[in-house]
């Protein structure tokens, strides 16, 4: 008698293999963030901020498109998507390292829109099943585990092999080469989902224009606010994860790129439990109002940790190892749970990548908008000093939109069918 059921094996599969691929494709994104350029600047502004912008811009250019690419996209042929736009990104990083600074910051944008649209692709190949839950926040923990790891073996390569800045991000991408090539011939091997599936979690298609506006003009109000929140999710997520090294350095933990990972693999268990554990609840709109509850949670995490920080009450490491489990209970969801369940409880007509990639659009308009702002104003503070202040402020008004969105998915449920 085998010890799992196909099913739980295939879901076993599906997140291992899912996670794999997101975690080296990650690899060739991140890895350029542990170094920190001292004393370099792009016109009037500090050159790593111009790396981090001009990536930023690619990938919001890549979310974009995404919305109509990813949203009806057929579902063969994926993995060249997935090769094509990781060799693109790779060739981005060996153009950078051979350009003088500071005319390379164009290889940075280059890199970041093939990498922009990676997310929806590896997500089509385990949307819409029972064990959605489970997969996707395998998945989406690739994000908190891969962030920490990928900085640690660039911090490694600079260390032990004394390689220079400009080429630590294409030789971490080498590092992640093949591991990413296996990972992605095993995620062809999923199976399509099954019947009992596609009836209990309605069935994806690729969506039309039509479909699209049609979905937004119903659900407007909600689609707003769930937006907005996931907006205040990656202006957190993004300062933290690109200048992490420079608030680690400014509290003075610069010489230990381990703390990297030993801050965020109790995040990615954590979050890897918790979310994977909405598997059991088969209602997919109690599900729903479970991830809002989450996104509830990690807004006061993050805000209460900061303030005690803030107060000298917290030290670092636990700051930044709170604040991170508080922005990932936020962000995380979106990734994993909340617009699975969203479509299946309200019988949507569409996909995952819709939603996820107008989210990301704004997001990313947001993050952006943040870096140009601390830029352009001159905002004389500290990276520690102003993401720690921003948090405290978004994470109030996020309490609040989110409540909101609560509020408007419990009413709209009391006027539309929704799928047991």
């Amino acid at each position: 008698m085998p010890l799992l059921s196909k099913d739980k094996s295939i879901a076993l599969y599906a997140a291992l293999v899912s996670f794999g691929t997101y975690v080296f494709i990650f690899g060739f994104r991140k890895s350029f963030t542990v170094c920190t350029f001292d004393g370099m600047t792009f016109g009037p502004i500090a050159y790593k901020t111009a790396l981090v912008i001009s990536q930023m811009l690619g990938y919001l250019l890549a979310k974009f498109y995404g919305i109509r690419f990813i949203s009806g996209m057929q579902k063969v042929n994926r993995y060249k998507i997935i090769f094509l736009l990781t060799g693109i990104a790779w060739a981005a990083w060996l153009l950078f390292a051979v350009v003088p600074a500071p005319y390379n910051v164009v290889f940075l944008f280059i890199n970041g829109f093939p990498l922009g649209m990676l997310w929806g692709v590896v997500f089509s190949y385990v949307e819409g099943r029972r064990s959605t839950d489970f997969i996707g926040a395998a998945l989406a923990v690739s994000f908190i585990f891969s962030a920490g790891w990928v900085k640690s073996v660039g911090g490694w390569l600079m260390l032990q092999f004394h390689i220079s800045e400009f080429w630590v991000p294409f030789c971490t991408g080498l590092v992640f080469a093949l591991p990413l090539v296996i990972c992605v011939y095993g995620l062809e091997k999923v199976p399509p989902p099954s019947p009992e599936d596609e009836l209990l979690r309605a069935q994806r298609i690729p969506m039309t224009g039509a479909d699209r506006k049609s979905l937004l003009l119903q659900y407007l109000p909600g689609i707003i606010a769930f937006v907005v929140i996931y907006l205040f999710a990656t202006i957190f997520r993004d300062i933290r994860d690109n200048f992490s090294a420079d608030m680690w350095k400014e509290m003075g933990y610069g010489s230990k790129p381990e703390v990297f990972t030993q801050t965020e693999i109790p995040i990615t268990i954590f979050i890897l439990i918790l979310m994977g554990a909405v598997v059991v609840l088969k209602n997919s709109f109690k599900a729903l109002m479970v991830a809002h509850v989450f996104i509830l949670f990690g807004f006061i995490i993050a805000g209460t940790s900061t303030y005690f920080f803030t107060h000298q009450l917290l030290a670092p490491f636990w700051w930044m190892l709170w604040v991170g489990l508080g922005l990932y209970l936020v962000y995380i969801p979106f990734n994993s749970i909340f617009f699975d369940r969203l479509i299946a409880a309200f019988s949507m007509k569409g996909n995952v990548g819709f939603f996820i990639y107008l989210a990301d659009s704004v997001g990313y308009v947001g993050s952006v908008g943040v870096m140009l702002f601390k830029e352009g104003m001159k905002v004389q503070l500290k990276w520690t000093q102003f993401f720690s202040q921003s948090v405290m402020i978004l994470s109030l008004v996020g309490v609040f939109i989110t409540l909101y969105a609560m509020y408007y998915f419990f009413s709209k449920s009391k006027t539309t069918p929704l799928m047991q």
